[in-house]
């Protein structure tokens, strides 16, 4: 499905790809007065988690599809910036063990990063997408979402979530599983039924404790559902418990998915409705609800406006670094002043190692900013605490990837050189990832003392493998303890193959 309009060159253009577990989405809008408006809608039914085989790798027939879909998405975006499009994978690219191989021809062809983003950060974005697509009400809102290989289930107020929860249920996998051959019976619909109950019982006391004022679906099977209860006259406005009990009770009637023809509902949906009716009413049973609204912001949606407050510098990731900071009891004015003797750093070298991308900014403060807090856990070994709550906490606005470079960074802030840690990261990233805990390491060095007292002037200056750093005359005479820290350092980064002079 595509649907264009022509963009206006006076302002900015941004871009979402969404590479679901059924379903391949792109979004292209333009940002005018603070408002995203939609130029262009790209869809297509890829079902990548159809194509994972028992062994949990995706098979090359399920690679190609998508790689395919993502070959002719390109073609809309290769005139845009790349820092203006986003790309995400969820749930099938979260479990497939050969994703990596995956991702790097979709980076290829698509030549921007592809983001693996936690089930929880893709419920945060779908309630983003959601909230900003329906009126602004005020109360709590229970949003809804049913994919190929995962649900999404979230409630908030306005813009911002007070549980999120990500459930190994789609209507792709629960398709596989209960419907594999196409064939309808009512034994295989209360099997699944009842399988979707069992995963939303983690979630059910604690939501039904929280409430909400109303609840929405958003995706394929919930639009699917209420496209099909209207076109009957089932419902009007919303979906409401009954409507989806003769919903149910219609395709229960046929004896194979091959027979479904609903008014509102695409044929290539028909094929995984009777997996994604069998989580729908398990969560209309399970959270007692009488009615459900649809929108049609999702994960999508909420890429673009996450992009549009970026721009905006509204971004997630500082107000997640801040709550990381006050979790963790960070000493703040230490964590600062560190960040601020890096990126000084950083601002005198960036152009000669090759750092000038924003995003090396950002992940050098980030990393400056947290490097600390494995410090609550234990003072033996912290750095390594730290880097592990980096690479495992849930952390809103940041992908996997992002957090597997900040723990790198906090991981190798201190004590030797960890080459090998650098080494199990995408080799696009290893070197970058290495000079910027190099700056971090060489910060924290200068701070150690935690004095309020600024460093000096320091010269800067680097060469590939080469560091050169350069003190007022005299400084170090003075600080005795910072110069033998700085020449233990010269033997740690000597054993990573760096050569570091001081004077």
């Amino acid at each position: 499905m595509t649907t264009t309009e022509q963009p206006s060159s006076q302002t900015p253009i941004l871009a979402a790809i969404d590479l679901g577990s059924n379903s391949f989405h792109m979004v292209v809008a333009r940002l005018e007065q603070g408002e995203l408006k939609p130029i262009e809608i790209m869809s297509e039914k890829v079902q990548l988690a159809a194509g994972l085989d028992s062994r949990r790798c995706l098979t090359d027939e399920a690679q190609q599809r998508g790689l395919d879909c993502l070959d002719r998405f390109a073609q809309r975006t290769q005139d845009q910036p790349r820092d203006s499009i986003r790309c995400v994978g969820t749930n099938a690219l979260r479990e497939a063990r050969n994703a990596d191989i995956f991702i790097e021809q979709a980076e290829r062809i698509l030549g921007i990063p592809l983001e693996i983003i936690a089930g929880r950060e893709e419920a945060r974005l779908i309630f983003l997408g959601v909230s900003h697509t329906l009126p602004d009400n005020f109360g709590r809102r229970l949003v809804i979402d049913i994919g190929g290989g995962s649900t999404e289930c979230i409630i908030g107020e306005r813009f911002e979530p007070v549980e999120l929860e990500s459930l190994h249920m789609g209507c792709v996998s629960y398709n596989k599983r209960f419907f594999n051959d196409g064939r309808i019976t009512r034994r295989r619909f209360r099997a699944a039924r009842t399988a979707a109950m069992q995963e939303l019982q983690s979630i059910q006391s604690r939501y039904l404790k929280h409430g909400w004022t109303s609840s929405v679906g958003s995706s394929g099977t919930i639009k699917a559902a209420f496209h099909a209860c209207q076109a009957q006259n089932w419902c009007t406005d919303s979906l409401s418990r009954d409507a989806l009990e003769k919903l149910c009770q219609h395709v229960l009637s046929l004896d194979h998915a091959d027979q479904i023809e609903l008014e509102g509902v695409k044929p290539e949906r028909c094929a995984v409705l009777p997996a994604g009716l069998a989580i729908l009413c398990a969560v209309f049973d399970s959270l007692q609800i009488t009615e459900m609204d649809y929108s049609y912001g999702a994960l999508r949606e909420g890429l673009l406006y996450e992009s549009a407050g970026r721009l905006r510098h509204e971004d997630v990731r500082q107000r997640t670094t801040d709550a990381l900071m006050q979790r963790y009891r960070v000493d703040n004015e230490q964590a600062l002043r560190v960040e601020a003797t890096a990126l000084m750093a950083l601002a005198q070298i960036k152009k000669d190692w090759q750092l000038e991308h924003e995003s090396n900014h950002d992940m050098l403060s980030w990393a400056a900013r947290t490097h600390e807090i494995g410090l609550t856990i234990s003072h033996s070994g912290y750095h390594k605490h730290s880097a592990y709550l980096m690479a495992n906490s849930d952390l809103p606005g940041f992908t996997h990837l992002d957090q597997q470079l900040l723990g790198a960074l906090v991981r190798g802030h201190r004590r030797k050189f960890p080459k090998e840690d650098f080494r199990q990261l995408p080799q696009r990233y290893q070197q970058t990832c290495q000079r910027l805990c190099i700056l971090l390491r060489l910060s924290c060095i200068l701070h150690r003392n935690r004095s309020i007292s600024r460093p000096p002037a320091f010269d800067f200056d680097v060469a590939e493998q080469q560091i050169r750093l350069t003190f007022p005359e005299g400084w170090l005479d003075t600080h005795s303890l910072t110069h033998a820290d700085l020449i233990h350092e010269q033997e740690l980064l000597a054993n990573a193959d760096y050569q570091l002079e001081i004077s």
